[in-house]
């Protein structure tokens, strides 16, 4: 069983977001990979401390409690593809315009998503 500083020296990853609603500006942060492990700041550089201390507390809890810690995603967990079921039509559609622009349907495809 892992201990607390153990996860903590994982590269989980970290989301800071500017929001700006009813209460104000302010920054929100999470760890992606840990569920309701969350924190807000003033500052970018305050919300990246509090979601730090907030994870701390978070795996404290998990381990105290017996729950597994989940670990981080990285880039290595992905192979690059994925299959997508579409309507005919639109595969029609894009099929199309991949011929039209002289590129296969794949990187067509690929163009689409990245826009």
């Amino acid at each position: 069983m892992r201990k607390v500083n153990d996860y903590l020296d994982l590269p989980y990853n970290y989301i800071v977001q500017p929001i700006k609603d009813e209460s104000g500006f302010y920054y929100y942060a999470r760890i992606l990979e840990l569920d309701g492990c969350q924190s807000t700041g003033d500052t970018f550089e305050e919300a990246y401390e509090n979601v730090k201390n907030a994870m701390k507390g978070w795996i404290e809890t998990k381990l105290e409690n017996g729950f597994d810690i989940p670990l981080p995603i990285g880039y290595e967990n992905f192979s690059g593809k994925f299959v997508v079921r579409i309507p005919k039509s639109l595969h029609y559609k894009l099929s199309i315009e991949a011929e039209q622009e002289g590129v296969s349907l794949n990187q067509y495809a690929l163009y689409k998503l990245s826009r």
